[in-house]
């Protein structure tokens, strides 16, 4: 769980810099790859971090291990739920968001997570999986 959610938090670290830009708008965009935003991010620090930095996001983009693939899911199932919370806010047009978040989904705790996120409202969520 730790190595996972490492891989995320540094996955998000360059949206920082080059926000996150939605599916849709890559086709319009050309950003940095998040493996240059880390190696501007981390060019000051000492070089073992830099280099730690560097194959933290490599793993994350490249990487097929069980923890790569919670990351990914861990951040596929963000987008699920605050499309959900939008859709609840009365945001239209958002179940193509939801459809293509979950099925990125790959492991069966995060499909669990996603149908609980689906078929609860985001309140009832919040007081069952939130401390």
């Amino acid at each position: 769980p730790a190595k996972a959610a490492l891989l995320g938090l540094w996955h998000d670290t360059q949206e920082t810099r080059v926000s996150d830009i939605p599916h849709i708008g890559r086709r319009y965009l050309e950003a940095a790859s998040n493996e240059k935003v880390t190696a501007d991010q981390v060019s000051a620090a000492h070089p073992a971090v830099k280099a730690g930095a560097q194959r933290i996001v490599e793993e994350y983009e490249h990487g097929d291990s069980l923890e790569v693939i919670c990351a990914h899911d861990a951040d596929k199932l963000e987008c699920l739920v605050q499309a959900v919370e939008y859709r609840e806010q009365g945001v239209a047009n958002v179940q193509n968001w939801i459809d293509s978040s979950l099925a990125k989904l790959k492991t069966a705790s995060a499909q669990a997570l996603a149908d609980a996120a689906l078929n609860m409202t985001s309140i009832e969520w919040q007081k069952t999986y939130l401390p």
